[in-house]
């Protein structure tokens, strides 16, 4: 017969999983408390684990509230059974396939020509000159203000 925990960790695991059937719990209690190991089917594993572990993560935070009701302390393992020996092993990060955006980029190399083409372009200071006016403006405004107040007998 399930207890409680079991019955709470196996409602919200089988509602979003696509394989309920496939969901398993099994409960072992030892000197830290009671250890859940959850096992499901491989391919909705990444479902209980969720992006970056957050939705294993809030099923833990849910467990350890009913742990507080219960006066137990509980831990959730989500145990991986996606190797071919069908053998279970705890959860691990997955590495993430390699994409050709990882792929080293290959520079091009610029003849001498385009280099000096490029060298010889010079950028507009127009803006650079106006951002450094308006920036002396408003310091002068703020030391005029700090002024008046250095004025004031607080």
């Amino acid at each position: 017969m399930a207890t409680i925990d079991q019955q709470f960790v196996e409602y919200i695991v089988k509602t979003l999983v696509n394989n309920p059937e496939k969901v398993a719990i099994d409960r072992t209690i030892d000197e830290k408390g009671v250890l859940l190991s959850l096992t499901v089917d491989p391919e909705d594993v990444g479902r209980v684990i969720g992006k970056r572990g957050v939705t294993a993560q809030a099923i833990r935070v849910l467990l350890r509230a009913l742990g507080t009701k219960q006066d137990a302390r509980y831990n959730l393992k989500i145990v991986n059974t996606d190797n071919e020996s069908g053998e279970a092993h705890p959860e691990k990060p997955e590495t993430p396939a390699k994409k050709e955006e990882d792929e080293p980029v290959k520079e091009e190399m610029l003849e001498d020509d385009e280099v000096e083409e490029i060298s010889e372009e010079e950028p507009e200071d127009e803006e650079n000159e106006n951002e450094e006016e308006s920036s002396s403006e408003l310091a002068e405004k703020t030391r005029a203000e700090l002024a008046d107040l250095d004025d004031l007998d607080i």
